[in-house]
């Protein structure tokens, strides 16, 4: 027979996979009520901030209700002036009708005020417009996407890893994503999150990296390589050739030091173009039969 010896091989000691980027905060903007747009104060590619009104909805019939609303606390606050002048000759009951109708109109105003204030469409979180998606004088309601906003000052991969992954990879681990159209170009990052479960469908599990955009290079949809070095699992070698099957499975023949052969149970664990990573009770070093397989028998 013709032997070989027993290597030391590791399997899942770098990871790659597929992912989609997104933007760190990404935000439809759209507007809290109902209207007609009668200002428009953003343009395609701008760059915003969080609270940055965007645009305008005509404000008349709430700017009327506000100035209505203030007059109308302000004859409260005077008759609760004349009654208090005059608490000693009224009763307690009117006294306290006119406390109420002034706390009644600090409300209406506040109300009035509010309805006032979301005729105002802000965005709610800084970063780059995209393309704007209305026009003055469009007619929108709280369903209406006006434009996204995106804070690409970071960006989220998300990628998915095969189940076998499951406890090699915690958070902050260092990733490396190379974008798919630039190649050549790489870019750090770590890991962000990791999901709670398996995809029972996939058999899976997802993943997310954060990258920093130095430079506002990468867009929000982009698709990247994601690589990942593990510590690796440590398992024997054995060629390929030295792999037999019957009907309990794979298995391979072992020459011990008094040269006989013994069979040992070998379970395939990652195949390589040139050897075979095994699941059995093997050393570094242990002979392995290659040629002559046909002739062997336990014992001999």
């Amino acid at each position: 027979v013709v032997v070989k010896p027993v290597a030391l091989g590791k399997v899942n000691d770098r990871l790659q996979a597929i992912g989609d980027a997104d933007a760190i905060h990404s935000v439809i903007v759209t507007p809290l009520v109902s209207g007609q747009i009668a200002e428009l104060l953003i343009r395609s590619g701008q760059e915003v901030k969080a609270g940055d009104v965007v645009a305008r909805l005509d404000d008349d019939v709430e700017r009327i209700a506000v100035d209505a609303a203030k007059v109308a606390l302000q004859g409260a606050l005077n008759t609760l002036t004349r009654n208090e002048d005059l608490k000693k000759i009224i009763s307690r009951a009117d006294l306290q009708d006119a406390q109420t109708a002034v706390e009644t109109a600090r409300l209406t105003l506040a109300n009035a005020e509010l309805n006032l204030q979301r005729r105002a469409i802000k965005a709610p979180v800084g970063g780059v417009a995209g393309i704007v998606n209305v026009s003055r004088g469009d007619y929108v309601t709280v369903s209406s996407p006006i434009v996204t906003v995106d804070d690409r000052s970071r960006v989220l991969v998300d990628f998915w890893v095969p189940e076998r992954f499951t406890g090699l990879l915690k958070e902050g681990q260092a990733v490396e994503a190379a974008p798919i159209a630039r190649p050549g170009k790489t870019y750090p990052g770590t890991i962000s999150a990791i999901d709670n479960r398996i995809d029972i469908a996939s058999r899976t599990l997802h993943i997310q990296a954060e990258i920093a955009n130095e430079g506002d290079a990468l867009r929000a949809g982009q698709s990247f390589q994601v690589e990942i070095d593990l510590p690796g699992d440590s398992w024997p070698a054995v060629p390929s050739l030295a792999i037999q099957w019957d009907s309990n499975g794979s298995y391979v023949w072992r020459i011990s030091p008094d040269n006989k052969a013994e069979r040992v149970a070998a379970v395939i664990i990652e195949r390589n173009p040139d050897s075979v990573l095994v699941d059995a009770k093997l050393a570094t070093g242990d002979r392995i039969v290659t040629e002559g397989l046909q002739r062997l028998r336990a014992g001999a």
